[in-house]
């Protein structure tokens, strides 16, 4: 009889079909090369899989349930699954992307366009932040008359301080083919090597040839040079640091080419010759054609967007600022950012980011208003992501976290937080606009390269209040949404009444008694299973996720949560604790299996805002703290933090009910497991 491993190898597709394999709490995640191969049918018939879901055109998950990782590590051991698990992190996110992409139909391949653009840069949020920083500390020295930050003869320290921020800079081409290379599934490495052949000393020293001749460009205001190589052969020669255009393109040539080799290459063979030969046809063709190409492009769209700003200032102004809540969230705001490098790289300054501010702001404000009304009435759930995206927010420049944890989810603060921008906008155009120095993040902290100063921050505070001002008059809910948050908040207090009382709520406002608790399994026994995190009790289908809300991992609830901790809801032992940290089984003592999953897909976080407190084989009281978990850093990385509350030894049970409550509360009953007869 074959091993469940090699049964589910065999159904999708083989060995030679995975490209990547990794595992969450529950499920083995395949990316396959061809989904065509994979036997769905077959391998949902497979004694030990609880259920098999396709993702899109690229992957399956298989649903394991409690003893995936060891079934994962079984496949691990096959032979030739070697290296195959050593996931890189995208594989999840490939999956959601595809997902995504099969879900938008005709939009597909726009889609995958700006996932391409928004995933070579998400990386380098930090570093590019981290930057930006710096550049605001010595433009405040600048601004005080310190050192003049721009300077060509500045001392040997304030040299040296400049490399600790033009490193990311000068570097980030060669960032951007790393992380665009990865997003497109090819070895990174290779489009890193790529982009830096194009970038060092020896190819900055062929201006220097006997051969190279050099003119004025009098359109891009500098010397534009020619190299003559391979007898003749016109090699134009640019300085690629902080271009960004270069690298996309030649990354998604590169894909084509580098899985080209490998389609016509024997596999033994792939190691050295797939990326001999990728190089050998790429940089040449990089240094003679998209090199040239990506620069014009860069510098044709920064000069239009710099005759629209040059002729109608307070149209530019206003334009880009209503822009960027559609921009955002669909990630197509990255050509701007790289619009800005270029702009930065060739005329010394930036023109976009002053308007950009008003719309940065204008959600911050926002988020303010948000802040207020949930501070007001007492909302503990939407205070903390309000709170928490507010200050992402006002000190790193990020809209993330006010966009996908609020913004939109309540749409009625779009069309108010649009009159901020609108407005924030005006003033910039109306002051004849603002230039950037640098590239940064519109924040609190980055006020100082921003000229005129004074003009950049009346706009921003006008463009903050205006929004802020304008969510607390007119409320960021609709009627109905108000309704159902005051009768949150009444279930809330019926349910700590009820726990004070002995009771539990079951509905909205049903108290029933309390039992005993015996052994769960006894015949007739009916058990009840407090919550184990805080938030809105939801029903098993509400939750979004086709494997949880079909019961195939087990009956119980969905929780959308207010709190950031998961306790024990009884007495057990743990008996599935992944390092990531995104969820927890426990084997209670009254025989009760449960599993707790915080949010949607969040194994693909590696751990990020998830901080572990219970090892596997620890033993657990009522009340013990299992885990912390944080919304905003889930909802910001484009994840629903809903969490599942499961029995996965639900077919041991007559019936599983719940949720007892609109309200989950700690300490409080959700869950009613009742034994069956004897």
């Amino acid at each position: 009889m074959a091993s469940l491993q090699s049964e589910i190898l065999k159904n999708v597709g083989g060995v030679e079909n995975v490209g990547f394999l990794t595992h969450c709490a529950t499920r083995l995640r395949f990316t396959l090369n061809d989904v065509s191969k994979a036997n769905i049918d077959k391998l949902d018939s497979i004694d030990g899989v609880l259920g098999v879901v396709p993702q899109g055109n690229t992957g399956v998950q298989v649903v394991i349930g409690g003893g995936v990782s060891s079934v994962y590590d079984a496949i691990m051991h096959e032979p030739g699954m070697a290296g195959r698990g050593e996931s890189d992190g995208a594989s999840d996110a490939d999956i959601k992307a595809a997902a995504r992409a099969k879900a938008k139909g005709k939009s597909a391949i726009i889609d995958a366009f700006f996932e391409y653009l928004s995933d070579s840069f998400r990386p380098l949020l930090g570093v590019l932040l981290g930057a930006s920083l710096f550049i605001t500390i010595a433009a405040i020295f600048d601004a005080i008359g310190y050192v003049d930050f721009r300077a060509a003869d500045k001392g040997a320290t304030w040299v040296f301080i400049d490399t600790m921020w033009r490193s990311v800079f000068y570097f980030l081409p060669m960032m951007v083919a790393y992380n665009a290379a990865k997003k497109l599934r090819i070895d990174p490495w290779v489009g890193f090597a790529v982009m830096a052949a194009v970038m060092t000393p020896e190819f900055s020293k062929l201006t220097e040839a006997v051969t190279t001749t050099c003119v004025e460009n009098k359109t891009l205001l500098a010397e534009q040079c020619t190299a003559h190589v391979f007898g003749g052969l016109p090699l134009q020669l640019n300085g690629y640091g902080g271009q960004v255009f270069v690298p996309l393109i030649m990354v998604a040539i590169l894909a084509l080419v580098y899985r080209g080799f490998q389609k016509v290459i024997p596999s033994s063979l792939h190691m050295v010759f797939v990326p001999f030969l990728s190089m050998a046809v790429m940089i040449p063709m990089t240094a003679f054609l998209i090199g040239p190409l990506g620069i014009w492009l860069g510098n044709g769209l920064g000069v239009g967007l710099a005759w629209l700003n040059g002729n109608a200032p307070i149209v530019f102004a206003i334009i880009i600022p209503l822009l960027y809540p559609f921009l955002v969230p669909l990630g197509l705001h990255w050509p701007l950012n790289a619009l800005m490098l270029v702009n930065i790289n060739t005329l010394g300054y930036d023109f976009i980011q002053g308007p950009m501010g008003a719309w940065n702001f204008a959600c911050f404000g926002a988020t303010a208003g948000v802040l207020f009304i949930s501070s007001r009435e007492k909302d503990k759930q939407m205070r903390q992501v309000s709170l928490g995206a507010l200050t992402a927010g006002l000190l790193g420049g990020i809209s993330e976290p006010s966009l996908y944890g609020i913004h939109l989810r309540y749409k009625r603060i779009y069309p108010l937080m649009l009159v901020g921008c609108g407005v924030g906008g005006l003033i910039v155009g109306i002051g004849g606009g603002i230039k950037a120095n640098a590239f940064v993040f519109t924040s609190l902290l980055t006020f100082p390269v921003f000229n005129p100063m004074a003009l950049y921050l009346i706009a921003i505070t006008v463009a903050f209040f205006t929004a802020m001002l304008l969510v607390i008059f007119m409320d960021y809910r609709t009627p109905e949404q108000r309704a159902a948050a005051a009768q949150a908040r009444e279930d809330m207090k019926l349910a700590e009444t009820a726990k004070a009382s002995g009771a539990v709520v079951a509905g909205t406002a049903t108290a029933v008694a309390t039992a005993p608790v015996k052994t769960a399994l006894e015949a007739g026994v009916t058990t009840l299973i407090d919550a184990p995190v805080q938030g809105r009790a939801l029903e098993l289908s509400e939750i979004p996720d086709p494997v949880f809300a079909g019961g195939k991992m087990g009956q119980g609830v969905g929780v959308d949560p207010s709190g950031n901790e998961v306790v024990a809801p009884a007495a057990g032992t743990v008996v599935v604790m992944p390092e990531s940290g995104h969820a927890v089984g426990l084997k209670l003592d009254n025989g009760v299996e449960l599993l707790i999953h915080v949010g949607i897909d969040t194994v693909s976080m590696n751990g990020e805002s998830f901080e572990v407190l219970v090892s596997k084989g620890d033993r657990v009281e009522v009340g013990t703290p299992l885990l912390r978990f944080d919304r905003v850093a889930i909802e910001a990385a484009g994840f629903s933090p809903i969490t599942a509350v499961l029995v996965t030894n639900s077919k041991k049970f007559a019936s599983v009910e719940g949720p007892l409550a609109d309200s989950a509360a700690l300490n409080v009953p959700l869950l009613k497991v009742t034994a069956k007869s004897a």
